[in-house]
């Protein structure tokens, strides 16, 4: 799933939240943390992934030690990056609005009864 995270509604800043929203949904706050964790590491990693892309269109064409210049493009896509939202918002953000697909181990299939 390739989603635009420059486009993400979710907050740039932590807020306050209600902790009992979040087990809605599971019924245990745990299986819902590890849920946003897991997503959050998910985005982190194409967050990464994307900006190493785009990164790569400013590589020089050979390395050199003796040269060190700035490249402002480079600059400026670096600080749009950091403008995000972090994954962790955006997890929690896409929970929220059901927007994260995952599925329960039902307990009853790791036992041998």
């Amino acid at each position: 799933m390739k989603t635009d995270f420059k486009k993400s509604n979710a907050e740039t800043m932590a807020i306050t939240r209600n902790i009992r929203e979040f087990d809605k949904d599971t019924n245990n706050i745990y299986e819902s943390v590890v849920i946003m964790a897991k997503r959050a590491d998910q985005i982190s990693l194409e967050i990464k992934d994307e900006m190493q892309k785009e990164m790569q269109e400013f590589a020089p064409a050979q390395d050199s030690l003796d040269e060190v210049y700035e490249n402002h493009d480079q600059i400026e896509l670096a600080r749009s990056y950091e403008r995000l939202p972090k994954p962790t918002l955006m997890a929690i953000k896409e929970f929220e609005d059901h927007k994260i697909y995952y599925k329960l181990h039902d307990e009853a299939e790791g036992e041998d009864a």
